[in-house]
């Protein structure tokens, strides 16, 4: 079972948000947000609140254990590009491209029993 939140159109570009996504992907739900708690960077206040929506989703929709959920897929695809002219020299003009983001983001439970059977088993 898994939960997931979406973010459409966040205004960061998709490049300097996945170097955010790249530290808490796989990490239990709470160093996640300790991760994005005190990590210096644009994306990272928005990829916390996103997070946190997932979270919530998990607990209150599928019913699932919070303190079992971890990141199981995190990515960031491109969204619209904002197109701004700005003027330039004898007339002509340089297009600014504001790029835009959507994020999402899947919380799973770890599978605890199983898991632990496997790791006695093989040692």
């Amino acid at each position: 079972m898994e939960a997931r939140a979406v973010a459409k159109t966040v205004r960061v570009a998709p490049r300097k948000a996945r170097l955010v996504v790249d530290l808490i992907r796989g990490l239990d739900v709470k160093e996640a947000q300790a991760v994005l708690l005190y990590t210096p960077k644009a994306a990272s206040p928005i990829i916390l609140k996103l997070l946190n929506s997932a979270i919530s989703n998990a607990e209150n929709n599928h019913e699932m254990d919070v303190s079992q959920l971890y990141v199981k897929e995190i990515y960031v695809n491109e969204g619209v590009r904002l197109k701004r002219m700005l003027p330039r020299a004898k007339g002509q003009a340089d297009i600014i491209q504001k790029r835009t983001s959507h994020i999402t983001i899947v919380v799973a439970e770890k599978a605890t029993g199983e898991e632990e059977d496997l790791d006695g088993s093989e040692s």
